[in-house]
Formats: C-alpha cells, structure tokens, sequence
C-alpha cells in the first residue's frame, strides 16, 4: 500500500513539474516580445505597456456600438499600431474597427471586409482629406470605411454602418 501511494505520489509531482515547466516556456515568447502585436485589456494598459502616448478614440459614440472596445490589439514592432473593435449592441457581432498605424500598408479587414466597394471619394473634414468609401460587407450588409492620416498615424475607421454615422464618428476623433 504504501508503494502505491509513493507511486502516485511521484506521478503527481512529475505532472505539476510538467505543467509549471510549459507555463513558464509559454510565458518566455511573451516576455521577450513584448512590442509584438498582442490583446491588451484597456486602452490605458496599451498606453502604460507599450510607451504610445496619442491613442484616438471618438468623442461622438452611436448607441449602436457598445463602448468599450471588445478587444484591444496593440504593438510597438515593426510599427506602431493599435486596434480596437467594438461590438454592435443589438446582435454582439463587430460591427466598428478603428487603427491606427504609423504603416500606411496596416489593414485590419479582416472581421469587417468590404467585399463590394460602391462609391469612393476624397472628403474635406476638419483641415484633412480623408478617404470614404461606401460599399458591401458579407450577407449583404451595408458597410464604410473611412481614413486618413493624422500626425505620423494613419487612421482607419471601418464600420457596418453608413457613411454619415461613419463621418460623424471620425470627426470626433480629430481634434
């Protein structure tokens, strides 16, 4: 009996090791790479972790977007760039991603494409030219995007909404 129990005794020890041993090797990529792009949990843990001083967000918010963003992506190698995604109110899905990037290349199109563009013009708001593109997105769904650049940033704000709301929204955000 005490064999057994000796036995299992090791078993166990030798799992916990185990697992403290993979926590640790999955926990070094991380530390080391810290600038990667990587989840944060708020927009003042990007600011703190990552050194960026100017993150925009929009003063003017439509009820149909939950604030705050449902995920936060953010890195400082081999550029800057933050992105942030924020869910439509009624049905959970994301429905407004905002970037910014100091890569003009950046794309964040990923969980809101635009499969169809339907009109594209350039567009005087508050001193700069932004770009607007008004189109489709999958299922049919009306979709905009908008950017421009602010600063060394270029700012792109995507949303399955129209482009007047998507206006208003990056006019808020300049400032």
């Amino acid at each position: 009996m005490n064999k057994k129990f000796l036995g299992f005794f090791y078993f166990a020890l030798t799992v916990v090791i185990l697992i403290a041993a993979l926590k640790i090797a999955n926990y070094i990529p991380t530390a080391l790479q810290k600038d990667t792009m990587r989840r944060y949990h708020s927009i003042e843990d990007v600011k703190s972790n990552l050194n960026i001083r100017e993150i925009l967000v929009p003063y003017y918010f439509p009820q149909s977007f939950v604030w705050p963003p449902s995920e936060i992506f953010a890195q400082n190698k081999p550029f800057t760039a933050v992105v942030m995604e924020f869910k439509h109110a009624r049905n959970g899905d994301v429905a407004l991603i905002i970037s910014q990037a100091d890569s003009k290349n950046f794309k964040t199109d990923e969980k809101i494409k635009m499969v169809q563009i339907k009109e594209r013009i350039s567009y005087p708001l508050k001193g700069r030219t932004v770009a607007l593109e008004a189109g489709m997105c999958k299922n049919e769904e009306p979709c905009s995007r908008i950017a421009w650049d602010e600063g060394k940033y270029r700012i792109t704000v995507t949303a399955k909404s129209s482009p007047p709301e998507l206006l208003k929204i990056a006019e808020s955000m300049i400032r």
